[in-house]
């Protein structure tokens, strides 16, 4: 990871946190699933939920469609997606 993308990936990540409205579920999951592709890489292919776990299911399958994008790129669509939220 270069320095100044992840000190602006951390600030986004801060700063998710105090948006002034709660984004839509889509938004929240594509949030979530940049910030897992960004910081543990490719979902595995197998879930850790419940079958009736759907919330954990859905969050698992958007992360697995980032399958492949390396942690740079996550680390600057999460900025990215987070400055539009924020209205930047």
């Amino acid at each position: 990871m270069k320095p100044i993308t992840s000190r602006a990936f951390n600030e986004a990540v801060i700063n998710s946190r105090t948006l002034a409205e709660k984004p839509d579920n889509d938004t929240l999951l594509q949030l979530y699933a940049l910030f897992k592709q960004a910081t543990e890489g490719d979902a595995p292919e197998e879930g850790d939920y419940g079958m009736f776990d759907f919330k954990e299911k859905f969050k698992h399958e958007t992360w697995k469609q980032k399958k492949g994008m390396d942690s740079e790129t996550a680390q600057q669509e999460y900025i990215a997606l987070v400055n539009r939220l924020a209205g930047k």
